[in-house]
C-alpha cells in the first residue's frame, strides 16, 4: 500500500474533500493529482473511500481514517521529540491589522527565547480562525471572543475594545447622539459582515437607543473601514484600539454605553511550552499597551 497515498486520504477525510484537503496539505499539489492518487487507493483496495458529493466517508473508509488517523496526527510530536523534546512550529491566525502592526515585535521576542522558532501565519477573522484552530490548522487564534468558546476551545481574554464611529474629518456631525436624535439616519453604514461581533454588539447598542441603521457598505477589514470612511463613503464602525490614531481625514465619535468587543487568544488542548511562552509574551504587550 502506498504510505503517500494514504497521507493523502488522511487530509481528505480530516478536512471534508478533496478541494479543502488541497488547501490545508503542508506542501503543494494539485486538485487533479491528489483525485487522481485517492483513485489509485480505492483501486488498489476495491473499495469506494468516500462520496463526493455531499462528502461521506463510506464505511470502509471511516474504518480506514480511524486506522490511520493516529499515525498521521502524532507525526508532529515525533518530530518534535526527536529535535529535543520542545515544539519549534508556531503556527498563529490572526487579522491583517495584527498580523502587520503587532505580531512583528512578539516574534522577536519569541525568536530570542525560542533561535530556531519556525512561524507560520494565517490571515483570518473571528468565525473563520474559530474553524481553524478546531480543524488544528492553527495552534493559536488571536482574535476577538464572543459568548462561551466551542467545546474543547481555550480562551484567555486580554483586552477590551469599545466600539466607536469614524466620521470624515469635514463633517459636521459632532457626536454619535447627533444621530440619535434624528428621524431617519441617511449616512451609510460602512462595517464588518453582520456576523461578526463588532457589527452584533452595534446592533445591540441601537436597539437600547430605539434607533434603526443597517451596513450598507460591508468590508472585510477594519482597515478597510477607515479607507472608506476617509474617502466620503459613509460612516464607519470601528473600534478604539490604544496607541492607534485614525488615519488623516478621519475622526473618532465614541459610542458610550455600547457593549464593547473582548480581544483575546483562543487555542484547543493542553498548550505546548511554546505556546505557554508566546501566551506570556502577548498578555506582557498588552500589560505595556494599557500602561500607556
Amino acid at each position: 500500500m502506498n504510505i503517500h497515498h494514504l497521507e493523502l486520504f488522511y487530509y481528505v477525510a480530516k478536512h471534508g474533500g478533496i478541494s479543502e484537503a488541497v488547501r490545508n496539505m503542508p506542501y503543494g499539489i494539485q486538485q487533479p493529482a491528489m483525485s487522481s492518487q485517492i483513485i489509485q487507493l480505492e483501486e488498489f483496495l476495491g473499495v469506494t473511500l468516500f462520496r463526493r458529493r455531499p462528502f461521506e466517508l463510506t464505511l470502509a473508509g471511516a474504518e480506514l481514517y480511524e486506522f490511520i488517523m493516529p499515525f498521521f496526527d502524532n507525526l508532529g510530536a515525533m518530530a518534535d521529540k526527536l529535535r529535543g523534546g520542545m515544539a519549534q512550529h508556531l503556527r498563529i491566525g490572526a487579522s491583517e491589522i495584527v498580523l502587520r502592526d503587532h505580531l512583528p515585535a512578539l516574534l522577536q521576542s519569541m525568536k530570542r527565547q525560542f533561535p530556531k522558532l519556525k512561524v507560520t501565519l494565517r490571515q483570518a477573522y473571528q468565525p473563520s480562525l474559530e474553524s481553524l484552530v478546531m480543524r488544528q490548522d492553527i495552534d493559536l487564534a488571536i482574535t476577538l471572543l464572543e459568548g462561551k468558546p466551542p467545546a474543547g476551545l481555550q480562551v484567555r481574554p486580554l483586552l477590551e475594545l469599545p466600539l466607536v464611529l469614524l466620521v470624515p474629518a469635514s463633517s459636521p456631525i459632532r457626536s454619535a447622539a447627533d444621530l440619535w436624535e434624528l428621524d431617519r439616519i441617511e449616512e451609510s453604514l460602512i462595517t464588518l459582515p453582520a456576523n461578526e461581533s463588532i457589527s452584533r454588539n452595534f446592533q445591540k447598542g441601537l436597539a437600547r437607543n430605539g434607533v434603526d441603521w443597517f451596513g450598507s457598505v460591508e468590508v472585510s477589514t477594519l482597515e478597510l473601514v477607515e479607507v472608506y470612511v476617509a474617502h466620503g463613503y459613509g460612516i464607519g464602525l470601528s473600534v478604539a484600539r490604544p496607541q492607534v490614531a485614525p488615519r488623516k481625514g478621519v475622526r473618532i465619535l465614541p459610542l458610550e454605553d455600547f457593549p464593547p468587543v473582548t480581544f483575546g487568544v483562543l487555542w484547543q488542548g493542553k498548550p505546548t511550552p511554546v505556546m505557554k511562552a508566546f501566551l506570556k509574551t502577548v498578555e506582557a504587550a498588552v500589560k505595556e499597551i494599557e500602561g500607556a
